[in-house]
């Protein structure tokens, strides 16, 4: 079965699904649409009208590519459905009898727990695969789902095509590591890669999206359409593998999918073969995510240029913090950060300035509004040399918080929503495993000693980060094994948290996975709430990674 994906994010490429129907053969066409933030924006959205709560660029882009998909004979797999997927079906409904084309369009429906949770926005339980393959066996062209898990878009099509039942775990875990690294589109193809530099740049300008060639053993090949941009290699796929992981054991409601398994071989040009993945029972449980209304936020960033930096800073702070004391309304949660952007003797104005960013939140929308616009305009000329802002605080605006709890599966009633109107119910997995944290593997024989240089650890290894919650995940990975010898023993735990301060009071956990020489760190509770939030520079973690290739270690000159 040939499956491609068109989509990795609410608003990536529009043309994207053109490209992938035109661009080569294909079984399915999938498209991932939905984040914990994207869920925010739709709950918001469906309280301005009952009637949205869906990603709706899908019907803007199937106006175009609807008859293509028919005559092609090209089953869509979508979770553009969000907070609606019975919104949404009705719509691509309603478009498919205005183009004239006969598409017969199911819906899956389940996931939506908000009424169980009062106070919050958005609750929305992960599922699986399973309701999808309903769909699609009973003839479905077309299935919208709200929240499934993003490689559930790869696992359901395979289960109905390849008529696996839930005990095929291995044959499950290998869809879910394909359907792992085509969720996020183009971060597969060379999209956001740290070893971009060395290749063409023509070649990294319009990446094409990824396919997967899945076989029935549950192994796969990981490519892209002849002609298109961007590149597959082992390395883009390690890359997107580790991405918003944690430890060896990647679960789902389908399968647990042990990612210490896979191994990855470049079959050719633009062709890495997934083999060996290996499977255990789902847990019992399914993931639940929480939005909520957090509060409200504003913020602003104050220009230091030239000498004396950091007293600019202290004094400007210590003129704010004695104004919201005077006011008697002083933001629940005052955060300052000074980032020194300036350089000495510096040829224009822009790189001898420093920025200093103040962020308030608080549950009063006047506390981060008029309070903070107040203080600031008020020092226009009364503070330090030089004193100006990139743009005045405006009057606060809402931000989100999310979190994650978990459910029985059997809490949820899963339902395919037939295209003939009929309901069938999905049953829970009924062979379950808790999860559990599996023993570290042995490390590699360390490199012998020799001649070291000082380097940035990016030289030898790729990074990839991001968001999950409040945690974040930074993926390194070796491209030999001499370097993957050096990197197991050197970056430990220890030396991660030395390397980014942000991280030396906080839980870091290291998982070790040999097969793709690679390190995952997880960081719990760098990023506070969550990416809506926005607690931090970077509130989804997507540079983490970056910012530690960046830094420097005693790295051996064989490898350099």
């Amino acid at each position: 079965m040939r499956i491609g994906n068109a989509s990795g994010f609410y608003g990536d490429r529009f043309d994207a699904m053109r490209e992938m129907l035109t661009g080569g053969p294909l079984d399915v066409l999938t498209g991932d649409y939905l984040a914990e933030l994207t869920m925010l924006i739709l709950g918001r959205d469906r309280l301005k009208d009952p009637g949205r709560g869906y990603a709706k660029t899908y019907p803007r882009q199937l106006e175009e590519c609807l008859g293509l998909a028919h005559e092609r004979g090209v089953r869509l797999v979508t979770n553009a459905g969000g907070l609606n997927p019975a919104g949404l079906a009705d719509a691509v409904r309603e478009l498919a009898g205005r183009l004239g084309v006969p598409v017969r369009v199911a819906h899956v429906e389940g996931d939506d727990l908000t009424a169980r949770y009062p106070g919050s926005l958005a609750a929305h339980a992960y599922l699986g695969g399973a309701g999808i393959a309903a769909c699609l066996r009973e003839g479905a062209d077309i299935v919208v789902t709200g929240r499934v898990t993003d490689a559930a878009l790869v696992t359901g099509p395979a289960m109905a095509h390849f008529g696996w039942g839930p005990g095929d775990h291995d044959r499950l875990a290998g869809a879910v590591v394909a359907g792992h690294v085509l969720e996020c589109g183009t971060q597969a193809t060379g999209g956001n890669y740290a070893f971009f530099t060395d290749h063409d740049p023509a070649l990294l300008r319009r990446p094409g999206f990824p396919l997967a060639e899945l076989h029935e053993d549950g192994t796969s090949v990981i490519t892209k359409h002849d002609g298109t941009g961007g590149l597959v290699d082992v390395g883009t796929v390690t890359a997107q593998l580790l991405y918003e992981t944690q430890g060896a054991r990647y679960a789902g409601p389908d399968v647990t999918a042990r990612l210490d398994t896979a191994r990855l071989t470049q079959e050719g040009p633009d062709r890495v073969r997934i083999t060996g993945v290996r499977g255990e029972a789902p847990p019992p449980t399914l993931k639940v995510g929480l939005n909520r209304f957090g509060g409200f936020r504003n913020e602003v960033a104050l220009v230091l240029t030239g000498l004396d930096i950091e007293r600019k800073a202290e004094l400007v702070r210590a003129q704010l913090e004695d104004a919201f004391d005077t006011a008697g309304s002083r933001p629940a949660d005052v955060r300052w950060d000074l980032a020194r952007t300036d350089h000495p003797d510096a040829d224009t104005e822009e790189t001898a300035s420093a920025l200093l960013r103040l962020v308030v939140r608080d549950p009063d929308q006047a506390a981060v509004g008029r309070a903070l616009s107040g203080a600031a305009v008020e020092l226009a000329l009364a503070s330090y040399p030089g004193f100006h802002v990139m743009a005045p605080p405006g009057p606060g605006s809402p931000y989100g918080a999310f979190e994650d709890v978990y459910v029985p599966q059997d809490a949820v009633d899963h339902t395919a929503v037939l295209h003939d109107g009929r309901r069938l119910a999905v049953p829970p997995a009924e062979d379950t495993l808790v999860l559990e944290t599996l023993e570290a593997p042995a490390l590699p024989e360390p490199l012998p000693a020799g001649p070291t240089r000082r380097a940035p650890i990016g030289r030898v290894a790729g990074a990839r980060s991001g968001d999950k919650g409040g945690n974040a995940n930074v993926g390194v990975w070796a491209r030999t094994d001499d370097a993957w010898r050096w990197l197991a023993h050197h970056l430990t735990t220890e030396t991660f948290r030395s390397l980014l301060p942000e991280c030396r009071e906080l839980t870091v956990v290291r998982h070790v996975l040999p097969n793709l020489r690679a390190l995952n760190f997880v960081v719990e509770g760098i990023l506070g709430e969550g990416v809506a939030s926005q607690a931090r520079f970077d509130p989804q973690a997507k540079a983490l990674g970056e910012w530690l290739r960046s830094r420097h270690l005693d790295i051996p000159e064989a490898l350099l």
